[in-house]
């Protein structure tokens, strides 16, 4: 006969087992986790929290905070520099972010062909993503000189006059919106990565419909590419309301406040008239008009992303 009370305690033994090893999973995990937990507390989520917290007070960086409410995103509404700040920003993405994007969506069409040296050519093409905002913007400050800039003398050679762009009010915010057409590194391996995914059979399928290379890429490569197309347009639709580096090198804001962007106002706000509370105040409304973007897009992501799962649904 089988002991039943053997029989239960050997059950008991093995679930306390796997309960002891259960617990021990879980505390690996945590512990695993912890520094990445720590360091988002103390650099991510603390300072949001001290930010929040400063943008209600009245406070110049030397001395104590004075609570003051909504008092500065009251002045943020007031203020004639907020809202040309955004517009220049705004102006900014407008231009720059479909450019860099319909330049890496044919970089990478050209890029993901099986051509010799292609791997070189790739790494030529992020370059500029490795080199930093700072090099790049005083590299791009001597190609624009108006007196000896090399893009004027290209320009001379065709008989064009070519303008002081980062001098002339008129050609400073255009020219740092070539200067960011120039780097399109990372969306461009990110789309390569993304047209590689696309499965070979839905080409051949095409071909043996009658589909030329332009049917091909309308009707497969870029619903197939939306998904990538989405992560890239919020992600550089995200860097561009941050754009700081390059025209603070270069223009520092002006000539005349053309290239004041928002987070250039808000640098000089912050850290160069002491209103510490008040640039806490600017950096929450960007936070606001940046989360609002990106839940726009997320919306109206249903009408023009298509995923490869939904076929097979």
């Amino acid at each position: 006969m089988v002991d039943k009370k053997n029989l239960a305690d050997q059950k008991t033994g093995v679930l306390n087992f796997h309960w002891t090893m259960r617990k021990s999973e879980i505390l690996s995990g945590y512990i695993t986790i912890l520094p990445w937990f720590i360091g988002f507390i103390v650099f991510t989520a603390g300072p949001m929290v001290a930010s929040l917290y400063y943008s209600l007070t009245k406070w110049g960086l030397l001395d104590t905070p004075l609570f003051v409410g909504l008092a500065n995103y009251a002045q943020l509404l007031q203020d004639p520099l907020v809202g040309h700040s955004l517009w220049i920003t705004v102006k900014y993405t407008l231009f720059s972010v479909p450019g860099r994007i319909i330049l890496a969506l044919v970089v990478a069409l050209l890029l993901v062909r099986p051509i010799a040296g292609v791997n070189t050519i790739r790494t030529i093409y992020f370059i500029p993503a490795v080199i930093g905002g700072v090099p790049a913007a005083m590299l791009w400050m001597w190609m624009l000189n108006g007196d000896y800039g090399i893009v004027n003398y290209a320009l001379g050679l065709f008989g064009i006059h070519g303008p002081a762009w980062l001098g002339d009010p008129q050609t400073a915010l255009s020219a740092l919106i070539i200067m960011s057409l120039w780097n399109i590194g990372t969306p461009m391996v990110i789309m390569i990565a993304g047209l590689q995914n696309i499965s070979p059979q839905l080409y051949e399928a095409a071909e043996l419909d009658g589909a030329g290379g332009w049917g091909k890429f309308r009707f497969i490569s870029l619903p197939m590419l939306s998904p990538t197309l989405f992560f890239i347009l919020v992600t550089q639709i995200i860097g561009s309301f941050q754009v700081f580096d390059a025209a603070y090198v270069t223009t520092s804001g002006g000539p005349i406040r053309s290239t004041l962007f928002y987070l250039l106002y808000f640098y000089q706000t912050g850290f160069s008239e002491l209103k510490m509370g008040y640039a806490s105040a600017m950096i929450w409304l960007l936070f606001i008009i940046i989360i609002t973007l990106t839940v726009l897009i997320f919306k109206s992501s249903s009408m023009w992303v298509f995923y490869e799962t939904e076929v097979k649904k």
